[in-house]
C-alpha cells in the first residue's frame, strides 16, 4: 500500500495506464485476427483492407509503446508474406 502522495499518485498512474494498454492490446488482437482470417479465406481484395488496418493497428500500438518495434515488425511482416502468397497463388 502506498504511504506517500507520490506513491499513490504513481499507483493511479499505473491502473489509467494499465487500462488504457490492455484497450490498445485488445483491439490490436482483433485486428491481427481479422487479418489472419481474411487471408485464410483466400480471397485477395477481401484480405487487403483487414491487412492494411493491422499494419496501423500495429504501428499505433508502438507507438503508444504497447508492444515492442520488433514485435510489431514481425507480425506485420508475417501478415505481409502470408497475403503475397495468397497473392501468388491467384
Amino acid at each position: 500500500m502506498a504511504n506517500h502522495p507520490s506513491a499513490e499518485k504513481r499507483n493511479r498512474q499505473r491502473l489509467v495506464r494499465a487500462e488504457r494498454n490492455q484497450a490498445v492490446r485488445s483491439s490490436l488482437r482483433t485486428a491481427v485476427k481479422k487479418a489472419r482470417a481474411a487471408i485464410a479465406a483466400g480471397n485477395l481484395d477481401a484480405a487487403k483492407a483487414p491487412v492494411a488496418a493491422a499494419s496501423k493497428a500495429l504501428a499505433k500500438a508502438v507507438s503508444k509503446g504497447v508492444v515492442h518495434t520488433r514485435n510489431a515488425s514481425r507480425t506485420t511482416s508475417r501478415i505481409q508474406a502470408a497475403l503475397h502468397k495468397v497473392s501468388a497463388k491467384a
